[in-house]
């Protein structure tokens, strides 16, 4: 902890609000917080409604913590997969070499050049609002996977010619494990890094969708929660808190997150230096 810097110590603190907001606070609430007509409409902040009610009748502080959870759990399944897959055919491809290499490589700059915007507006045109998260979450998973993928594989490459790396062949140790055990030690707090900003980019491309109606409208995700502020003219109406709450909440979720991955690539460094 004594080497932590500020930045890392800091987005740690806004990172673990928001997944206290997410993931705990919601329990202490026992109805759907995405019903319509639960409270009586437009009511402003009070003591027994923090951030007061939308046009829908609910309670925007509750429809925030729902929203934060569910875009919260995209990021991560997106961030999960997008890193495991890039950094295991990352690695391989870069140890391996040969056809293995050329193949991963051909597959990896092929998705890379692909836009994944039109792909992701034209799968929410298709499906009019109601593509599933899991479904976008996917879709995100393909687009980002290559990205770890391409980066790794250059730094296996100067690692497969280190000594440690020839005597752990000759001993007789499998791909996968000289993998795991051999190499992916050295790339792992990149790895951290990249499943960070996966996080940030995955909720980001959700909440982009989601503000010009192209996500799944029906769950609840800060993106949506923009989405209907705006289908209900909230900004006009000076409405501030149905819209300003999810506004701030995604500025503040990325800056957390931005502080998080740079902090521990700075936190990284300083412990390779020692």
């Amino acid at each position: 902890m004594k080497h932590w810097n500020f930045r890392l110590k800091l987005g740690v603190v806004l990172l673990a609000i928001f997944v206290i907001l997410g993931f705990i606070v919601p329990f202490f609430y026992h109805r759907n917080p995405n019903e319509w007509g639960t409270y009586l409409k437009n009511l402003k902040p009070s003591k027994d409604h923090i951030f007061g009610t939308t046009n829908l009748g609910q309670d925007t502080f509750w429809l925030l913590a729902k929203s934060i959870q569910n875009s919260f759990i995209i990021g991560i399944i997106v961030a999960f997969f997008a890193t495991v897959i890039g950094v295991l055919l990352g690695l391989w491809a870069g140890f391996k070499g040969g056809f293995i290499d050329r193949l991963i490589t051909v597959l990896t700059d092929s998705f890379i050049v692909i836009p994944s915007l039109p792909i992701l507006i034209l799968l929410g045109s298709l499906m009019q609002g109601k593509a599933s998260l899991y479904m976008i979450s996917f879709v995100l998973i393909i687009f980002n996977w290559p990205w770890p993928a391409r980066q790794l594989r250059s730094m296996a490459l100067s690692l497969s010619e280190r000594d440690f790396i020839s005597t752990a062949l000759f001993s007789g140790q499998s791909t996968l494990k000289i993998i795991v055990k051999e190499i992916f030690p050295f790339v792992a707090g990149w790895s951290v890094a990249n499943f960070v900003n996966t996080i940030l980019v995955a909720i980001g491309s959700e909440s982009g969708l989601a503000v010009i109606g192209m996500s799944s409208n029906e769950k609840a995700t800060l993106g949506t929660m923009i989405y209907w502020a705006n289908q209900h003219q909230a900004m006009l109406a000076e409405r501030w808190w149905w819209i300003g709450s999810p506004v701030v909440a995604i500025a503040l979720l990325f800056i957390a997150l931005f502080l998080v991955m740079t902090g521990y690539q700075q936190y990284s460094a300083l412990r390779r230096g020692k």
